[in-house]
């Protein structure tokens, strides 16, 4: 689910005290995308709200969460948004931040 070895290469990257800028900002990101899919979703927009969840969970190593979005993200660019199932991309979104929250506090990704 956490390719924690990504997750060690940008922390290396952008060091301690941005490290935990970074993944401020991607939480908030993302939860303002993944509260927009859940409560409002528009298949006009959704190949570009879950292209950008990839984008930022790849960086992040959250490698399930971006498998999800890019099948998603490749529906919807064939036309098909209608068949993007969120519920369960937002499941492992959830999963994902619980996993990735919980391993930085216990010293993983380090």
């Amino acid at each position: 689910m956490i390719d924690w070895a990504k997750v060690r290469m940008l922390r290396h990257e952008v060091g301690e005290e941005d490290f935990s800028e970074v993944i401020e900002i991607f939480l908030e990101e993302a939860t303002e995308i993944t509260d927009k899919l859940r409560n409002a979703p528009d298949p006009r927009t959704l190949g570009e709200d879950l292209h950008a969840l990839k984008g930022s969970a790849l960086n992040l190593g959250l490698v399930l969460f971006a498998e999800m979005c890019q099948a998603g993200e490749t529906r919807a660019a064939q036309g098909r948004a209608e068949d993007v199932a969120t519920a369960p991309i937002l499941e492992c979104y959830e999963e994902s931040r619980r996993v990735l929250l919980a391993g930085l506090e216990n010293g993983l990704g380090r």
